[in-house]
């Protein structure tokens, strides 16, 4: 009995947990820049003094997906899409650098370019800030031009530029936050190669439908171990009748 209890307890666990991750997908299925997380199951064997008896279910979260979500045109001066493997960064409250692709940008009262977030846009000499302006323009190598209050129609001024960063997937890990940081924690170096689109908006690689579906999988996986756990329960009460006649 205690192997078909530890077995579909294990089971059901991992089946639950494997329906959280596949939710948070889904519930991001409509956030700018995000990156769906990837699951899998794998089985372990359970090796005492001798041969391995028995095998259970362990749930695992391999990485993540770096496919490029939609393109969306919004028209909007600050929202900026990047292109290829390239990633925006921004700044930690407690210092450290952390990349995304969430593009929508806002400028703060005090000037400070941040994203929708709240989090410090960096540029190449620190986070960007932008005086007041009556047109911006986003250069596809993310450099910021402005005309500024009153100024002739012609008078763009370059102000800062986005620092974009290459990365290889395998040097980038996810957090709880769904920011990307280096596996080391160092701080990568600009990129020349990168490119932005100015006016649209990366969205979500969710696909909806596949995660809603693993959902559903995942429910009844659940489901199937708790069953398994009452049968285990009925087997042991049953042996206990059979030991009291």
């Amino acid at each position: 009995m205690d192997k078909l209890l530890y077995i579909s307890m294990t089971g059901a666990k991992e089946a639950l947990d494997a329906q959280r991750l596949r939710a948070n997908n889904l519930a991001n299925a409509s956030t700018d820049g995000f990156k769906a997380d990837l699951h899998q199951y794998r089985s372990m064997s359970v090796f005492g003094e001798h041969y391995p008896t028995r095998a259970y279910a362990m749930g695992e979260r391999p990485g993540t997906d770096m496919s490029a979500g939609p393109l969306i045109e919004t028209g909007r001066e600050l929202d900026v899409a990047v292109k290829g493997n390239g990633w925006l960064a921004v700044q930690m409250p407690d210092g450290t650098e952390a990349y995304t692709r969430a593009g929508d940008l806002q400028r703060t009262v005090s000037g400070l370019v941040t994203t929708g977030t709240g989090l410090p846009v960096m540029g190449d000499g620190g986070p960007v800030v932008l005086p007041e302006y009556e047109t911006l323009v986003v250069g596809v190598d993310g450099t910021l031009s402005i005309r500024g209050l009153g100024e002739q129609p012609l008078a763009m001024t370059q102000v800062a530029r986005l620092k974009l960063v290459n990365a290889e997937p395998r040097q980038l890990v996810k957090g709880e936050d769904g920011l990307f940081r280096t596996r080391d924690g160092a701080p990568l170096e600009p990129a020349a190669d990168v490119q932005v689109e100015s006016g649209m908006l990366e969205g979500s690689n969710v696909n909806p439908v596949s995660e809603l579906t693993a959902v559903i999988s995942h429910a009844r996986l659940f489901d199937m171990n708790v069953r398994m756990m009452k049968t285990a329960q009925e087997n042991d009460e049953a042996a206990a009748r059979i030991l009291q006649g």
